[in-house]
């Protein structure tokens, strides 16, 4: 509870209140201006899509508080730099991982299918002779 007491955190409070309040203010207006002389179904739209934008907003909220709190268990995973390793406040106190680092089971792009034969499909083996013809063009324009 500590945590969101914090400097940061009152600022986000602050900031999340304060979006939600504009969210309600401009769906009011918005309404207002729907039923006024000059309205038309875009101010209803709007009126009607400002809530949502509030309701976003207090879910956006609620996760933060969430990840923050997971984060302060250990569930979360630690802030990793840019060379990809995770921070550390002190070497001293990093620890080494006794787990296996995962690995990805299957490849970034998926292998080429099987070429196509006139027999078995002439209007896809027409689409891919034209496909092809189109990359030999590609490649000797580059």
């Amino acid at each position: 509870m500590r945590s969101l007491l914090t400097p940061r955190w009152l600022l986000l409070h602050a900031l999340f209140i304060v979006a939600t309040i504009a969210t309600g203010f401009l769906a009011v207006w918005q309404w207002d201006r729907a039923h006024d002389a000059g309205g038309s179904f875009q101010n209803l739209g709007y009126a009607l899509q400002w809530p949502l934008f509030g309701a976003f907003t207090i879910f956006l909220w609620i996760k933060l508080i969430r990840m923050d709190r997971a984060q302060q268990r250990g569930e979360l995973e630690p802030d990793v730099n840019a060379e990809g390793e995770p921070e550390a406040e002190d070497e001293s106190s990093a620890e080494v991982s006794e787990e296996p680092e995962k690995r990805r089971t299957r490849p970034l792009v998926p292998p080429p299918a099987p070429p196509v034969d006139n027999e078995e499909d002439p209007v896809l083996a027409e689409y891919n002779q034209y496909l092809a013809g189109l990359n030999e063009s590609d490649q000797r324009t580059s």
